[in-house]
């Protein structure tokens, strides 16, 4: 079934899955390099950085754990709600290691940033932030990231773990929602 059709919302594709592979793989070596011989957390803010951090801790090289953080900032449509709830938090005492933030998109920031002072004030070792997805340009708090694989237009996007009203996150590309 072709999924690229107006009945079912998916428009251009931004970002290929040849894309995807390539820059994860070269974060993974970036990483594995830097941390090499040292604790490492990756931390996933669900739902739509799951399968970013499955495939980036799988191009990581040395040992590192894993753990799991849920913010909703969206709910059932394409503007943030500007409300940001930490609905699952992290197993971890942090405080042991250097933790990166493995994250899907960043646009507004104030998810992001909400969960960044969350963490700083649990004393990590180190506190790094990894986004597949960057829209400085929605920017409404100061907020930089340590790696940003793609900057991406101002448009809604779904698939590779992104969604819209829970749709799409299974796309293996990154492509622009058509609401219309």
């Amino acid at each position: 079934m072709d999924v690229m059709t107006k009945e079912n919302h998916i428009g251009k594709i931004i970002v290929s899955e040849e894309e995807i592979k390539l820059k994860i793989a070269e974060a993974g070596k970036t990483i594995s390099e830097k941390y090499r011989g040292k604790p490492l957390l990756l931390v996933s803010i669900l739902k739509g950085a799951f399968i970013f951090l499955a495939d980036l801790c799988r191009a990581v090289d040395i040992p590192c754990e894993i753990g799991f953080m849920c913010a909703k900032s969206y709910y059932n449509g394409t503007d943030s709600s500007g409300i940001v709830n930490i609905t699952m938090d992290l197993e971890q005492d942090i405080s042991k290691y250097n933790v990166i933030i493995v994250e899907d998109i960043i646009d507004t920031g104030r998810t992001l940033a909400d969960i960044k002072k969350l963490l700083a004030a649990r004393n990590p070792l180190s506190l790094e932030v990894v986004t597949l997805l960057d829209k400085p340009e929605r920017r409404v708090v100061p907020l930089e990231t340590d790696m940003s694989l793609f900057t991406v237009p101002d448009v809604f996007l779904v698939g590779y773990g992104l969604d819209c009203a829970e749709q799409f996150r299974n796309l293996p590309y990154i492509a622009e929602y058509e609401s219309g």
